[in-house]
């Protein structure tokens, strides 16, 4: 029979773990939130409209057709935003 231990490590191993990695290793050193703000509202909006299967699958795949649902998938959106915001 095998036995698994579970590795619990602590905060002061990670920091110390940091430290040893000097300069080089660890964490960032510059963090831009604004950037981040905006790559999590565009990820966010991706992600509505591949909640919608034909976008998702892209089962269109025409150009002709696969636009025109993704516009109206896209004012779908839009529409239950306005919705939310003034009710």
């Amino acid at each position: 029979m095998v036995r698994i231990k579970a590795v619990i490590t602590e905060k002061k191993d990670q920091a110390a773990n940091r430290k040893k990695k000097g300069r080089g290793g660890g964490r960032p050193t510059c963090h831009d939130s604004d950037l981040d703000k905006e790559r999590n509202t565009v990820e966010r909006l991706i992600n509505k409209l591949k909640a919608w299967r034909g976008i998702a699958t892209r089962y269109d795949k025409s150009p002709e057709r696969y636009l025109p649902g993704l516009h109206l998938r896209a004012s779908m959106i839009w529409i239950n935003d306005l919705l939310k915001a003034t009710g």
